[in-house]
């Protein structure tokens, strides 16, 4: 049972499922399980969801809230986020605590890494 009154699941946007899926898996190893055609849920990643198909795109631009992953090794995580096709918008800077970039995937929502190192 997930505990009471705590986030457990979050939902994005996705112009292009296969293209975010595909992302999401070379760069981060994620796993997917399809409900039908424009669904698609992944688990076990620090906070469950998935991707349903739309126009639209999560940027901070448009005032989607900002989900931020950690990373020990910042540059090496950067890299796998290019590789797979992720776009850089705010290469890597520091802030109060530590360092972080900004990216979208092939869909155009928008994530970041921070790491304390």
């Amino acid at each position: 049972m997930p505990p009471h009154e705590k986030l457990n699941y979050v939902e994005f946007p996705c112009k292009d499922l296969a293209a975010t899926k595909s992302f999401f898996q070379d760069a981060f190893g994620w796993t997917f399980v399809d409900y039908g055609p424009q669904y698609s849920a992944f688990a076990d990643e620090g906070l469950d969801g998935g991707f349903f198909q739309s126009d639209q795109a999560a940027t901070t631009a448009t005032g989607s809230a900002l989900l931020v992953f950690y990373s020990q090794k910042l540059e090496e995580t950067q890299k796998k986020v290019e590789s797979a096709g992720g776009t850089i918008i705010k290469p890597i800077f520091s802030f109060p605590g530590g360092r972080r970039f900004q990216f979208t995937e092939p869909s155009g929502n928008e994530f970041a890494v921070w790491s304390d190192q």
